[in-house]
C-alpha cells in the first residue's frame, strides 16, 4: 500500500485531526464513469482547435448563400487590376452550392504582366497557421477553369517565403469540370502565422471550391490536434458529453447542430453558424467525429441531442415526432449494423464496428420552457421502444425535488463564485437516495474570483468535486466546463486548457482535475475531520489500484479553504496492507497568490509539483495552508 499527498511546512495557527476509514467493511464503490470531460463548440474550441483543420471557411459557405458573399478570412493576393474574385452558385456539391471564382486580370507577358509570384489568394487560417519544419501536409482542393491551369499551391511564411509549394498544371480539357486535386506539402521551415496560398501568373478564370489543408500527425490520422488530444487524454476521462451546451439548441432552431449535416464525405458538409457563440464551423467535426474521439479516449460517449427547442423557438409537442425520428436515425449511425441504413453511413467512413454510445441527454438548459416535457416524452418514449438500454439524461433538477418524469439521470449545472461552490460541497447530502442519478455535467467558478482561470477557483471546485465524490451513491458523472478557448475568441471565462494556432496550457482548473482521475471506479474511504473551527476543511480518501505498477495506492485529498495555516494530523485505520513509504508520494498544487494564473509566457506557474513522502504511514502530521484571502499561498493537497 502507498499514500499520495501534500504538504508545506509554515507557521502553524491552526490543528485539525483527519481520521481516514480505510476498513474494506466501510468502504462503498464510486461509480466507474464519474469525472469526464466536457466539449462544446465554444470558443473555437473545435473549429480552430482540436480539429486540425487548418483552413477556415473552406467551401465559401460562411457569407451565406446569397451571392455575392463574404468571403472572410479569404483575401486577394495583388490588387484589382490583377485579380478579382466573387462568390457564385456553382459548387458541384448541392448541399453547399456556394464557390469562388477568380479572374486573373494579367499575364505573364503582354500589356498587364502579372507579378514575378503571381495574384490569386490567401487563407490565414485561425488567427494563423502553425506550419513545422519537417511536418507534411494533405492539401485538397476543387478546381474548375475555362481554360489551361498553372497554379502554385503553397504554405507562405508571413515574410512571403514558401515553406512548402507545389504546382498544379491541367489542360484546358483536365479542369473544365469540377476536378479534385490532391497534394501532399513537405515544409522547410516554421512559422506560426503561415498563410495557405493559391497563386498563378496566367490570364483567365478558375473556380475554387472545398479547399483543406490538414496536418498528416495527428492523432491516428484521426483528425484531431496532437497536443490538445493529449491534455485531454492525461485527465483519464470516463466519459465526454458532446457537442454542448448552448451549441446544440441555437438561438434559433435553423442554426442548431443537425447531426446528419455533419456526417459522410467533409467535402458535402454545408457546416453552419453557431448563433449563440456568433462563429461558422465547417463542421469537419461532425457526429462521427466525435464518437471517434470519444473512442481514441477510451471515454463513454454522451450524445446531447436536440428536442425540438432553442433559445428562441420550440417545436409543438404535436409536431416533435420527425426530431424524435431523426435521433433514431443517430442512434442506428452509432450502433446499427453496417448493413442498416445509416449503419451503412458510418461503415463507409471507415468504422464498420458499432460504436458504444449508451448515454443520451435530452436538450440542455431546456427545463421549464413551454414544451420541453411534452417534447421530452415524445423522445423518451421513442428512444426507450427502441433502444432500452440507453440511460437518458434529463435537463431537470432532481436533487432537492422528485422528478415529475422517467429519467436515468438529470442534469445539474453550476457556474458560482468560489465561496458558494466550496460550501455546495454537500450539495447533495441532503438528496434522496432512490431515483435518477445526478449529472453534473457543467460546474465552474467564475466571475471576479476566476479571473481567466485562477488558483483560488480551482481550489473551491476541488471542494465541490470531493463533495460529489462522498455522494457519489446519487452523483453518477461530473465534468467541469468549458473545455477550451482559443485566446483570439474568448467568449467565455474561465476554461480548462488555453491555446492559440501553436501553444496550449491547462489553467489551474485543469490541473485540479488530475487529483481525481484515478476515483472513476475506486473505492471511496469514510474520512472525518476534528477541528475546533469552522468548515475550512474538505478532505476525502480514495483506493484504486494502479494498471501501470498493479499496486494499491490509498489517495487523500484535501483543501483548506480557510485564511489560516492548519497543522493537520492524519490518522488510517483499517487497512489491509503495510504501508511502503518507498512508493508513496505528496503533490501540492499552490503558488504564492490565490489569484495566480498561467499563461503563455508562464505555463507553469500553478501546476502540481510530486515528491516523495517519506514519513507515510498510518499516522502523520501535514502542515496546510490552502488559503482563501489573497495574498497568500494556497495549497490542494493530494496524498498517494
Amino acid at each position: 500500500m502507498c499514500y499520495e499527498c501534500s504538504a508545506h511546512a509554515l507557521e502553524v495557527n491552526r490543528s485539525a485531526v483527519l481520521l481516514v476509514d480505510a476498513s474494506p467493511n466501510s468502504a462503498r464503490q464510486i461509480p466507474e464513469t464519474l469525472f469526464g470531460i466536457f466539449f462544446e463548440e465554444i470558443n473555437h474550441a473545435g473549429a480552430g482547435g482540436l480539429w486540425a483543420e487548418l483552413v477556415s471557411n473552406r467551401g465559401f459557405e460562411a457569407g451565406g448563400t446569397n451571392t455575392p458573399s463574404n468571403i472572410d478570412p479569404w483575401s486577394i493576393i495583388g490588387n484589382e487590376t490583377f485579380v478579382s474574385v466573387a462568390t457564385e452558385r456553382t459548387s458541384c456539391f448541392s448541399r453547399n452550392i456556394v464557390a469562388l471564382r477568380m479572374e486573373v486580370h494579367c499575364d505573364n507577358s503582354g500589356s498587364i504582366v502579372c507579378p514575378a509570384r503571381g495574384v490569386g489568394v490567401y487563407n490565414p487560417g485561425f488567427w494563423g497557421m502553425n506550419i513545422e519544419e519537417g511536418k507534411s501536409y494533405k492539401v485538397v482542393l476543387h478546381v474548375k477553369s475555362t481554360g489551361s491551369v498553372n497554379l502554385t499551391v503553397s504554405l507562405t511564411n508571413s515574410n512571403g517565403f514558401d515553406l512548402a509549394s507545389s504546382n498544379v498544371i491541367a489542360s484546358a480539357a483536365d479542369v473544365s469540370n469540377w476536378t479534385k486535386v490532391e497534394l501532399e506539402l513537405d515544409s522547410t521551415g516554421t512559422d506560426v502565422n503561415s498563410t495557405f496560398q493559391l497563386r498563378t501568373t496566367n490570364q483567365g478564370v478558375i473556380w475554387f471550391d472545398q479547399l483543406s489543408v490538414m496536418p498528416l500527425d495527428t492523432y491516428k490520422g484521426h483528425g484531431f490536434r496532437k497536443g490538445l488530444f493529449s491534455m485531454l487524454a492525461d485527465l483519464k476521462p470516463r466519459f465526454i458529453r458532446f457537442p454542448g451546451g448552448c451549441f446544440v439548441e441555437g438561438d434559433w432552431l435553423r442554426n442548431a447542430f443537425r447531426w446528419k449535416a455533419t456526417v459522410g464525405p467533409w467535402e458535402e458538409r454545408p457546416g453552419h453558424f453557431g448563433d449563440v457563440w456568433m462563429y461558422w464551423t465547417d463542421d469537419g467535426l461532425g457526429y462521427f467525429e466525435f464518437l471517434q474521439l470519444a473512442e481514441d479516449l477510451g471515454a463513454a460517449p454522451v450524445w446531447v441531442v436536440n428536442n425540438g427547442i432553442s433559445h428562441n423557438d420550440q417545436v409543438d409537442t404535436t409536431d416533435a415526432l420527425p426530431f424524435v425520428q431523426e435521433i433514431l436515425d443517430s442512434i442506428e449511425f452509432a450502433r446499427g449494423s453496417s448493413k442498416s441504413t445509416w449503419g451503412s453511413v458510418r461503415a463507409a467512413m471507415g468504422h464498420p464496428d458499432p460504436f458504444d454510445l449508451k448515454y443520451m441527454a435530452i436538450g440542455n438548459e431546456d427545463c421549464g420552457k413551454k414544451n420541453y416535457l411534452g417534447n421530452y416524452l415524445k423522445f423518451y418514449q421513442g428512444i426507450k421502444d427502441a433502444y432500452p438500454d440507453i440511460k437518458l439524461i434529463s435537463n431537470c433538477d432532481g436533487s432537492s425535488r422528485p422528478l415529475n418524469h422517467p429519467a436515468d439521470l438529470y442534469d445539474f449545472h453550476v457556474y458560482t463564485s468560489a465561496n458558494n461552490l466550496f460550501s455546495m460541497n454537500t450539495q447533495f447530502d441532503r438528496t434522496a437516495r432512490a431515483g435518477p442519478k445526478a449529472f453534473v455535467s457543467e460546474y465552474a467558478v467564475t466571475g471576479s474570483d476566476a479571473g481567466t482561470g485562477s488558483l483560488l477557483a480551482s481550489l473551491a471546485e476541488a471542494a465541490f468535486l470531493m463533495g460529489l465524490e462522498k455522494n457519489s451513491d446519487v452523483v453518477e458523472m461530473a465534468s467541469y466546463a468549458p473545455l477550451f478557448v482559443n485566446v483570439n475568441d474568448r467568449r467565455w471565462n474561465p476554461d480548462a486548457i488555453v491555446f492559440n494556432s501553436w501553444q496550449q496550457y491547462g489553467t489551474p482548473s485543469y490541473w485540479m482535475q488530475q487529483f481525481f482521475k484515478e476515483s472513476s471506479g475506486a473505492t471511496l474511504n469514510p474520512t472525518t475531520i476534528q477541528a475546533n473551527f469552522s468548515g475550512w476543511l474538505v478532505a476525502s480518501a480514495v483506493t484504486w489500484q494502479s494498471s501501470e505498477d498493479n499496486n494499491s495506492y490509498l489517495k487523500i485529498k484535501i483543501v483548506n479553504f480557510g485564511s489560516d495555516t492548519v497543522n493537520l494530523k492524519i490518522s488510517v485505520s483499517g487497512l489491509q496492507q503495510s504501508v511502503n513509504s518507498v512508493g508513496s508520494s505528496q503533490t501540492v498544487l499552490t503558488s504564492s497568490n490565490v489569484m495566480d494564473e498561467n499563461s503563455f509566457d508562464h505555463p507553469n506557474k500553478v501546476v502540481p509539483a510530486q515528491s516523495a513522502l517519506s514519513n507515510a504511514g498510518t499516522d502523520m502530521d501535514v502542515v496546510l495552508s490552502l488559503i482563501h484571502s489573497p495574498p497568500s499561498t494556497s495549497r490542494l493537497l493530494n496524498r498517494n
